[in-house]
Protein backbone atom coordinates (compact mmCIF):
# COMPACT_ATOMS: atom_id res chain seq x y z
CA UNK A 1 0.00 0.00 0.00
CA UNK A 2 1.12 3.13 -0.54
CA UNK A 3 0.29 6.38 1.43
CA UNK A 4 -0.47 9.54 -0.06
CA UNK A 5 1.05 12.86 1.97
CA UNK A 6 -1.85 15.59 0.41
CA UNK A 7 0.19 18.79 0.63
CA UNK A 8 -2.33 21.06 -1.42
CA UNK A 9 -3.18 22.88 1.65
CA UNK A 10 0.34 23.97 2.52
CA UNK A 11 2.56 23.38 -0.44
CA UNK A 12 -0.06 23.91 -2.67
CA UNK A 13 -1.28 27.35 -1.69
CA UNK A 14 1.87 29.15 -0.34
CA UNK A 15 2.54 30.28 -4.12
CA UNK A 16 -0.72 31.76 -4.55
CA UNK A 17 -1.33 35.32 -5.02
CA UNK A 18 -5.31 35.13 -4.80
CA UNK A 19 -5.38 34.85 -0.85
CA UNK A 20 -8.14 31.87 -0.14
CA UNK A 21 -10.58 32.60 2.78
CA UNK A 22 -9.65 30.73 5.98
CA UNK A 23 -13.11 28.84 5.76
CA UNK A 24 -12.36 27.66 2.45
CA UNK A 25 -9.21 26.64 3.77
CA UNK A 26 -11.09 24.82 6.63
CA UNK A 27 -13.05 22.77 3.76
CA UNK A 28 -11.05 22.19 1.75
CA UNK A 29 -9.17 19.98 4.22
CA UNK A 30 -12.14 18.58 6.05
CA UNK A 31 -12.96 17.22 2.15
CA UNK A 32 -9.50 15.69 1.80
CA UNK A 33 -10.13 14.05 5.06
CA UNK A 34 -12.52 11.86 3.21
CA UNK A 35 -10.36 11.51 0.57
CA UNK A 36 -8.44 8.09 2.08
CA UNK A 37 -5.27 9.98 2.29
CA UNK A 38 -2.84 9.22 4.91
CA UNK A 39 -1.06 12.65 6.11
CA UNK A 40 -2.70 16.00 5.42
CA UNK A 41 0.12 18.97 5.48
CA UNK A 42 -2.58 21.35 6.63
CA UNK A 43 -0.21 24.85 6.70
CA UNK A 44 2.91 26.64 8.07
CA UNK A 45 3.30 28.46 10.93
CA UNK A 46 6.03 30.35 9.26
CA UNK A 47 6.05 34.68 8.80
CA UNK A 48 3.04 36.21 6.90
CA UNK A 49 5.01 38.58 5.47
CA UNK A 50 6.98 36.07 3.86
CA UNK A 51 4.04 33.98 3.46
CA UNK A 52 0.87 35.68 3.08
CA UNK A 53 -1.41 32.44 2.18
CA UNK A 54 -0.48 31.08 5.10
CA UNK A 55 -0.92 33.48 8.03
CA UNK A 56 -4.05 32.01 8.92
CA UNK A 57 -2.58 28.64 9.84
CA UNK A 58 -3.64 29.08 13.47
CA UNK A 59 -7.35 29.58 12.63
CA UNK A 60 -7.53 26.87 9.86
CA UNK A 61 -6.14 23.98 12.73
CA UNK A 62 -8.22 25.09 14.97
CA UNK A 63 -11.43 24.91 12.37
CA UNK A 64 -10.87 21.84 10.85
CA UNK A 65 -12.64 18.33 11.77
CA UNK A 66 -9.90 16.10 12.53
CA UNK A 67 -10.52 12.38 11.00
CA UNK A 68 -9.71 9.39 12.64
CA UNK A 69 -6.61 7.99 11.21
CA UNK A 70 -5.49 10.91 9.11
CA UNK A 71 -2.27 13.02 10.45
CA UNK A 72 -2.63 16.51 10.60
CA UNK A 73 1.02 17.62 9.73
CA UNK A 74 2.74 21.77 10.24
CA UNK A 75 5.62 22.92 8.66
CA UNK A 76 7.24 24.56 11.50
CA UNK A 77 10.67 27.13 10.63
CA UNK A 78 11.91 27.57 14.59
CA UNK A 79 10.53 26.77 17.96
CA UNK A 80 7.98 29.53 18.11
CA UNK A 81 6.53 27.69 15.12
CA UNK A 82 6.38 24.97 17.17
CA UNK A 83 5.22 26.28 19.79
CA UNK A 84 2.20 27.56 17.78
CA UNK A 85 1.69 24.51 16.16
CA UNK A 86 1.40 22.34 19.37
CA UNK A 87 -1.03 24.95 20.16
CA UNK A 88 -3.26 24.13 17.48
CA UNK A 89 -2.81 20.90 18.44
CA UNK A 90 -0.88 19.59 14.92
CA UNK A 91 0.26 15.82 14.99
CA UNK A 92 3.10 15.91 13.27
CA UNK A 93 5.74 19.01 12.61
CA UNK A 94 8.02 19.35 9.62
CA UNK A 95 10.91 20.79 9.20
CA UNK A 96 13.07 22.62 5.98
CA UNK A 97 16.00 22.92 4.68
CA UNK A 98 18.11 22.37 1.75
CA UNK A 99 21.04 20.75 -0.17
CA UNK A 100 21.78 23.97 -2.20
CA UNK A 101 23.79 26.71 -0.02
CA UNK A 102 21.94 29.39 -2.49
CA UNK A 103 18.66 28.56 -2.21
CA UNK A 104 18.97 27.95 1.66
CA UNK A 105 19.85 31.96 1.66
CA UNK A 106 16.72 32.91 -0.63
CA UNK A 107 14.43 30.75 1.36
CA UNK A 108 15.29 30.72 4.88
CA UNK A 109 18.01 33.19 5.43
CA UNK A 110 21.26 30.95 6.55
CA UNK A 111 23.37 28.29 5.42
CA UNK A 112 22.53 24.47 5.23
CA UNK A 113 24.62 24.03 8.59
CA UNK A 114 22.68 27.28 10.08
CA UNK A 115 19.67 25.58 9.05
CA UNK A 116 20.76 22.46 10.91
CA UNK A 117 21.16 24.43 14.03
CA UNK A 118 18.17 26.18 13.84
CA UNK A 119 16.44 23.26 13.64
CA UNK A 120 18.19 20.95 16.52
CA UNK A 121 16.09 22.40 19.37
CA UNK A 122 13.32 22.22 17.36
CA UNK A 123 13.29 18.47 16.49
CA UNK A 124 14.58 18.09 20.50
CA UNK A 125 11.48 19.72 21.98
CA UNK A 126 9.14 17.63 19.40
CA UNK A 127 10.85 14.86 20.47
CA UNK A 128 9.87 15.31 23.89
CA UNK A 129 6.57 16.30 23.23
CA UNK A 130 6.20 12.65 21.28
CA UNK A 131 5.74 14.08 17.99
CA UNK A 132 6.87 12.39 14.71
CA UNK A 133 8.89 14.93 13.01
CA UNK A 134 9.51 14.84 8.98
CA UNK A 135 12.31 16.61 7.13
CA UNK A 136 11.88 18.10 3.86
CA UNK A 137 15.54 18.12 1.89
CA UNK A 138 14.91 20.35 -1.09
CA UNK A 139 16.78 20.88 -4.18
CA UNK A 140 17.76 17.50 -4.34
CA UNK A 141 18.04 16.99 -7.73
CA UNK A 142 18.36 20.34 -9.38
CA UNK A 143 18.79 24.32 -8.07
CA UNK A 144 17.78 26.97 -9.60
CA UNK A 145 20.80 28.79 -8.53
CA UNK A 146 23.59 26.28 -8.55
CA UNK A 147 22.41 23.64 -11.12
CA UNK A 148 23.05 20.37 -10.41
CA UNK A 149 22.99 18.71 -7.33
CA UNK A 150 25.52 15.61 -6.28
CA UNK A 151 23.45 12.54 -4.99
CA UNK A 152 26.68 12.20 -2.23
CA UNK A 153 25.55 15.86 -0.92
CA UNK A 154 21.88 14.75 -0.97
CA UNK A 155 23.06 12.02 1.35
CA UNK A 156 25.17 13.43 3.56
CA UNK A 157 22.48 15.77 4.45
CA UNK A 158 19.94 12.89 5.19
CA UNK A 159 22.45 11.44 7.35
CA UNK A 160 22.75 14.71 9.30
CA UNK A 161 18.86 15.19 9.71
CA UNK A 162 18.49 11.44 10.66
CA UNK A 163 21.19 11.73 13.13
CA UNK A 164 19.67 14.95 14.75
CA UNK A 165 16.58 12.83 15.44
CA UNK A 166 14.02 13.11 12.10
CA UNK A 167 11.86 10.26 11.45
CA UNK A 168 10.86 10.51 8.11
CA UNK A 169 13.09 12.51 5.14
CA UNK A 170 11.00 13.91 2.40
CA UNK A 171 13.39 14.00 -1.13
CA UNK A 172 12.00 16.68 -3.02
CA UNK A 173 12.54 17.82 -6.20
CA UNK A 174 12.28 21.66 -5.93
CA UNK A 175 12.17 23.14 -9.12
CA UNK A 176 10.70 20.05 -10.86
CA UNK A 177 13.91 19.13 -13.00
CA UNK A 178 14.76 15.60 -12.16
CA UNK A 179 14.32 12.53 -14.58
CA UNK A 180 13.64 9.44 -13.54
CA UNK A 181 17.33 8.45 -14.32
CA UNK A 182 18.15 10.55 -11.88
CA UNK A 183 15.47 9.75 -9.20
CA UNK A 184 17.27 6.03 -9.84
CA UNK A 185 21.16 7.54 -9.35
CA UNK A 186 19.64 9.24 -6.44
CA UNK A 187 18.31 6.55 -4.78
CA UNK A 188 21.05 4.48 -5.71
CA UNK A 189 23.15 6.52 -3.49
CA UNK A 190 20.79 7.17 -0.79
CA UNK A 191 18.99 4.01 0.05
CA UNK A 192 22.21 2.14 1.56
CA UNK A 193 22.20 4.91 4.02
CA UNK A 194 18.53 5.93 4.33
CA UNK A 195 16.07 2.62 4.43
CA UNK A 196 13.41 3.16 2.01
CA UNK A 197 10.49 3.32 5.38
CA UNK A 198 12.14 6.27 6.21
CA UNK A 199 11.96 8.08 3.21
CA UNK A 200 8.93 9.66 1.23
CA UNK A 201 9.31 11.83 -2.46
CA UNK A 202 8.34 15.00 -3.04
CA UNK A 203 8.09 16.15 -7.13
CA UNK A 204 6.68 19.46 -8.51
CA UNK A 205 5.83 18.35 -12.43
CA UNK A 206 7.74 21.38 -14.36
CA UNK A 207 8.15 19.51 -17.08
CA UNK A 208 5.38 17.09 -17.01
CA UNK A 209 7.84 14.39 -15.00
CA UNK A 210 6.11 14.04 -11.89
CA UNK A 211 4.36 10.94 -12.38
CA UNK A 212 7.29 9.28 -13.82
CA UNK A 213 9.37 10.08 -10.64
CA UNK A 214 6.70 8.81 -8.41
CA UNK A 215 6.79 5.54 -10.11
CA UNK A 216 10.43 4.96 -10.51
CA UNK A 217 10.60 5.83 -6.75
CA UNK A 218 7.95 3.42 -5.71
CA UNK A 219 9.81 0.91 -7.84
CA UNK A 220 12.57 1.06 -5.54
CA UNK A 221 10.64 0.61 -2.80
CA UNK A 222 9.44 4.06 -1.79
CA UNK A 223 5.87 3.65 0.26
CA UNK A 224 5.00 7.43 0.61
CA UNK A 225 4.28 9.97 -1.60
CA UNK A 226 3.38 13.26 -1.61
CA UNK A 227 1.09 15.19 -3.72
CA UNK A 228 -1.27 17.84 -4.21
CA UNK A 229 -4.87 18.03 -5.39
CA UNK A 230 -5.38 19.44 -8.48
CA UNK A 231 -1.10 20.13 -8.78
CA UNK A 232 -1.61 22.82 -6.83
CA UNK A 233 1.54 24.93 -5.38
CA UNK A 234 5.12 25.74 -6.46
CA UNK A 235 8.13 27.31 -4.75
CA UNK A 236 7.56 30.99 -4.05
CA UNK A 237 11.98 30.76 -3.84
CA UNK A 238 12.28 28.65 -6.63
CA UNK A 239 12.02 30.66 -9.78
CA UNK A 240 9.83 28.97 -12.23
CA UNK A 241 9.16 25.55 -10.09
CA UNK A 242 5.23 24.64 -11.36
CA UNK A 243 2.81 22.99 -9.09
CA UNK A 244 3.53 20.03 -6.99
CA UNK A 245 2.30 16.58 -8.72
CA UNK A 246 -1.48 15.99 -8.92
CA UNK A 247 -2.79 13.59 -6.21
CA UNK A 248 -5.16 12.35 -8.75
CA UNK A 249 -2.06 11.78 -11.59
CA UNK A 250 -0.54 10.10 -9.05
CA UNK A 251 -2.77 7.64 -7.63
CA UNK A 252 -4.45 6.75 -11.40
CA UNK A 253 -0.80 6.50 -11.91
CA UNK A 254 -0.38 3.94 -9.21
CA UNK A 255 -3.69 2.22 -9.77
CA UNK A 256 -2.04 1.41 -13.37
CA UNK A 257 0.97 -0.58 -11.97
CA UNK A 258 -0.93 -2.28 -9.95
CA UNK A 259 -0.38 -0.43 -6.58
CA UNK A 260 -2.57 0.21 -4.02
CA UNK A 261 -3.88 3.42 -2.27
CA UNK A 262 -6.60 4.06 -0.06
CA UNK A 263 -7.61 7.33 -1.88
CA UNK A 264 -10.87 8.35 -3.77
CA UNK A 265 -10.06 10.35 -6.93
CA UNK A 266 -13.39 11.65 -7.22
CA UNK A 267 -13.33 13.00 -3.12
CA UNK A 268 -10.22 14.99 -4.51
CA UNK A 269 -11.41 16.12 -7.32
CA UNK A 270 -14.62 17.41 -5.19
CA UNK A 271 -11.95 18.67 -3.08
CA UNK A 272 -10.10 20.52 -5.35
CA UNK A 273 -13.39 22.28 -6.81
CA UNK A 274 -14.29 23.83 -3.63
CA UNK A 275 -11.29 26.23 -3.67
CA UNK A 276 -12.12 26.89 -7.61
CA UNK A 277 -14.19 30.06 -6.85
CA UNK A 278 -11.22 31.82 -4.85
CA UNK A 279 -8.04 30.74 -7.50
CA UNK A 280 -7.52 31.82 -11.16
CA UNK A 281 -7.71 30.14 -14.15
CA UNK A 282 -4.65 28.69 -15.50
CA UNK A 283 -3.42 27.34 -18.44
CA UNK A 284 -0.98 24.40 -18.40
CA UNK A 285 1.70 26.12 -20.70
CA UNK A 286 5.44 24.43 -18.34
CA UNK A 287 7.88 26.71 -16.87
CA UNK A 288 8.80 30.30 -17.57
CA UNK A 289 11.69 30.01 -20.07
CA UNK A 290 13.02 33.36 -18.63
CA UNK A 291 12.67 32.63 -15.04
CA UNK A 292 14.23 28.89 -14.76
CA UNK A 293 17.89 27.66 -15.29
CA UNK A 294 19.25 27.97 -18.83
CA UNK A 295 18.47 24.22 -20.74
CA UNK A 296 22.03 24.25 -21.95
CA UNK A 297 24.30 24.64 -18.53
CA UNK A 298 20.82 24.63 -15.90
CA UNK A 299 22.37 27.86 -14.41
CA UNK A 300 19.81 30.47 -13.84
CA UNK A 301 22.35 33.28 -15.21
CA UNK A 302 25.46 34.86 -13.29
CA UNK A 303 29.04 33.97 -14.00
CA UNK A 304 28.11 30.05 -13.81
CA UNK A 305 25.74 30.30 -17.09
CA UNK A 306 27.03 29.22 -20.33
CA UNK A 307 24.76 32.20 -21.63
CA UNK A 308 22.47 29.98 -24.87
Amino acid sequence: MIKIVEVGPRDGLQNETAMVPTGAKVAFVDALSESGVSEIEVSAFVSGKMVPQLRDAAAVFQGIRKKKGVIYSALVPNIKGLDSAVATGADKISIFTAVSETFNRKNINTTVAGSLERFRPVVRQAKKLGLPVRGYISTAFWCAFEGKIAPAAVTDLAGRLTDMGVDELSVSDTTGQATPDEVAALLDVLLPEAPADRLAVHFHDTYDRGVANVLKSVSYGIRVVDSSAGGLGGCPFAPGATGNVATESVVNALAGTGEKTAVNVEQIHLASELLKPYLPEKTPAGPDPESLACKTCQFSGGSKCCGS
